[in-house]
């Protein structure tokens, strides 16, 4: 990493970089060879203090603004982004491990996307006019004021602009935590959104763990809380939220279906399969990893599915030939193995993959799974690892049964020419992001977000308006009021 990649302190706050070093230390470790390549410091209570009282400073008068020029500012910022789409590359990579070639197209790309359509939102918030006789009402949309947002580690930079970019542009003001493992990507969205003239204080970025975001969804000053992580975090957090009647947006995880009937189109649906267990190293909450195959295809599918994973090229994350990464901690590499491991002691066939790497990082070969059935453990608990299981089955009645017999409902897919079991089979399936003839496409118009344990709420496209900001109801009377006394 270059000087003017790296972020030059642990938190940015009121516009510009802020270093504190009474806060824990904490390590940042590339993925790829296991050596720490920066260290930043939790924020203390002062820190977080700082923080909050420099977003609420900053929100009322972001909030006067007219929304197209709340817009403009967002723009300039996704124009920002793109110029530097290389270099906020190449720091992601750094945070997570993936690899570059994905990190170019994928991850400050989806940002800019991000910062660019809700720029173009801002100025069309508006409410709206109600004619009742002679009397008469409106609406008017209003900011809900700081908002917190809390990141994953698995798309730093994504996460930061879907939390931002909504939040900025119906009137908001925000402090991010970024995941303790991918803390440096964040702190260059804020230096980008400063640059393009976001007020001193309405982007805020503090690094920590649990504990910090604990003291920030919890103080007084937060109007809502926006959470991308695991279910047990989403559960606390959630909690945490609701006994302040704190608005709420969790996207948690999932152990999503994705069916292949036999009619579908092999490659297709192989590619689907690939796209939904192991991009990002299978580090992706929506994850098709229930694969149900119908019997008529099983065979074949399997033979392309191992063939083409001879094409996965693990090596150095920076060199953009490299398609296939490290995962993204020591930690995580030894949770994935764990269910591998439990996925042999249970019975399940291992076809292809599975195996740590003998080199430095956390590089694990991407493991398939035949034979695998409803109630064994790797079917039934989200591994976020490069694991792929596949299921039979015989018709679709059974197929949508068993794909719905989870606790999760974050995404579902499915391939077939047939167009009627297509719409039919999504509309019997319970989640809340699903795809058709395709598998993990996230444009920023379409809503993202996940039904029972999978989630609250929805991030991106129009429907995250609603979660970023509240409508006001105005009644007037043209005439005299009448009264009983």
């Amino acid at each position: 990493m270059t000087q003017d990649t790296q972020p030059t302190a642990s938190h940015y706050i009121d516009g510009a970089y802020l270093e504190d070093t009474s806060g824990d230390a904490m390590a940042v470790i590339y993925p790829a060879t296991g050596a720490r390549i920066a260290r930043v410091h939790a924020a203390t209570p002062d820190v977080i203090d700082r923080a909050l009282a420099a977003a609420e400073a900053a929100q009322a008068d972001w909030a006067r603004l007219p929304g197209r020029e709340r817009g403009r500012v967002l723009i300039r910022a996704a124009e920002i982004m793109r110029a530097r789409n290389r270099d906020l590359s190449i720091l992601e990579t750094y945070d997570t491990g993936k690899p570059l070639q994905e990190t170019l197209v994928a991850d400050a790309a989806s940002g800019a996307d991000a910062l660019e359509y809700f720029g173009g939102l801002a100025g069309s918030l508006t409410g709206e006019h109600i004619p009742l006789g002679d009397d008469w009402a409106y609406t008017v949309r209003e900011p809900l004021g700081v908002c917190v947002g809390i990141g994953a580690w698995n798309y730093p930079t994504q996460i930061a602009c879907w939390k931002a970019a909504p939040a900025l542009a119906c009137g908001n003001a925000m402090v991010f935590k970024p995941s303790e493992t991918t803390p440096l990507s964040a702190l260059k969205v804020a230096e980008i959104l400063t640059e393009a003239g976001a007020p001193p204080g309405l982007f805020n970025v503090v690094q920590g763990a649990g504990d910090v975001g604990q003291r920030l969804v919890t103080d007084p000053r937060v109007a809502k809380v926006s959470l991308t992580g695991s279910v047990p975090t989403g559960r606390k957090v959630y909690a945490a939220a609701a006994a302040e009647m704190k608005h709420v947006t969790m996207e948690l995880g999932g152990k999503s279906p994705l069916l292949v009937f036999d009619d579908a189109d092999l490659d297709n649906a192989v590619g689907g399969a690939i796209l939904g267990n192991f991009y990002s190293s299978g580090q992706v909450c929506s994850n098709g990893t229930r694969v149900f195959v119908q019997t008529g295809i099983k065979k074949a599918f399997l033979t392309r599915l191992a063939e083409r994973l001879n094409g996965a090229v693990i090596g150095d994350p920076l060199d953009e030939a490299t398609n296939f990464g490290p995962l993204v901690s020591e930690g995580q590499l030894n949770i994935v193995m764990r269910y591998i491991e439990t996925g042999l002691a249970e019975g399940a066939r291992l076809v292809t993959g599975g195996q740590r790497l003998d080199r430095a990082g956390y590089f694990l070969r991407p493991a398939v799974f035949a034979d695998v059935t409803d109630d064994m453990t790797i079917a039934r608990e989200e591994i976020f690892g490069p694991v792929l299981s596949v299921l039979d089955f015989t018709d679709e009645a059974e197929a949508v049964d068993r794909a719905n017999a989870t606790d999760y409902g974050l995404s579902a897919g499915l391939f077939t020419r047939d167009i009627s079991r297509a719409h039919r089979v999504i509309g019997a399936l319970r989640a809340g992001t699903c795809f058709v003839n395709s598998y993990n496409d996230a444009p920023v118009e379409m809503p993202f977000g996940g039904v029972k344990m999978s989630g609250v709420g929805r991030e991106n496209a129009k429907a995250a308006i609603e979660h970023y900001s509240q409508v006001k109801s105005v009644y007037v009377r043209m005439g005299d009021v009448e009264a009983p006394f």
